[in-house]
């Protein structure tokens, strides 16, 4: 009785909470306050957060059963918004080919050691070797803000032993239970332990996912940036604090995609199979062969 007592009442405070935060962004924004600051580092995994999120839900959810076009309008959004960011980072793969051919040549026939470059007047000047490892950003970027992407145009693998033979609205069930069982559940564990991970490397005190609030506000006295710039080796890539972001933001971004998905596979089990893959923005790749192989998986 307790639990659910618990679960009620924060179910209402989310909404409280989620106007608090719109009325006022001071409170968690204005970064110049530390006290501000641990206030966005302690809410941005907490309990309080997860409510809001899962209020919003539930009102998207109900709203959108009765007013199928405004829910379509949010999951076309939102797929939108992961193709558009997977399609810009999926870049880096060209960069890293093209960065991994200069060290190459620099290193091997004009036995260069180090690239200086100033734009705008600004000296930057890294060994080569720095270059060599921040070809792993690149492919971190790739894998952490294009996997929504990469989930919306159906590129992951599957193995569907059962799934396959699946009625139309056995499978939006089988879909919208994945969502909410399978990848809402890990990314918001992703994102909890990530959250705490990133600020650790950019702030001192350090923080950890255990401080209360009120450990954190008396932690602020002392709080200062402290971003981390320590590399694998001597002269290697030292911006490693980045990849503490991308997690973040692959968590982030594959929660929304879990969310939306279940958005999706709802709609196209209120309106039959004849909405199967409505409004959804598949690349085309204008050979016959490889999109049937892209349809098979």
């Amino acid at each position: 009785m307790d639990f659910i007592i618990w679960v009620f009442s924060n179910i209402g405070m989310g909404f409280v909470n989620l106007f608090y935060v719109i009325f006022h962004p001071s409170a968690w924004l204005d970064w110049s306050d530390k006290t501000a600051l641990v206030h966005f580092i302690y809410y941005g995994a907490s309990k309080e957060l997860f409510f809001v999120i899962f209020d919003i839900f539930v009102v998207v959810s109900v709203v959108g059963a009765f007013y199928r076009k405004f829910l379509w309008a949010v999951v076309r959004g939102f797929e939108a918004f992961a193709n558009t960011v997977g399609r810009f980072f999926a870049w880096a793969a060209l960069f890293m080919v093209l960065q991994q051919i200069m060290i190459v040549f620099l290193q091997r026939i004009f036995k260069v050691s180090e690239i200086a470059i100033s734009p705008l007047g600004l000296a930057f000047t890294r060994d080569l070797s720095w270059y060599g490892e921040e070809m792993k950003f690149y492919n971190a970027m790739i894998v952490c803000l294009a996997a929504s992407y990469t989930f919306v145009q159906g590129g992951h693998v599957r193995v569907d032993l059962f799934y396959a033979g699946m009625r139309h609205r056995a499978k939006r069930v089988v879909d919208m239970f994945g969502s909410l069982f399978l990848i809402i559940p890990f990314m918001t564990i992703i994102w909890m332990f990530g959250w705490f991970f990133m600020w650790r490397h950019l702030v001192t005190p350090k923080v950890s996912v255990a401080d209360s609030l009120e450990l954190l506000e008396r932690k602020s006295r002392l709080l200062k940036w402290n971003v981390e710039t320590i590399g694998f080796s001597p002269n290697g890539f030292d911006g490693y604090f980045l990849f503490k972001i991308l997690l973040i933001s692959f968590a982030g971004m594959m929660f929304i995609q879990g969310l939306t998905f279940f958005w999706r596979s709802m709609l196209e089990f209120i309106e039959g199979e004849a909405s199967a893959g409505k409004y959804l923005q598949l690349d085309e790749l204008n050979d016959e062969t490889a999109e049937t192989v892209a349809a098979i998986h």
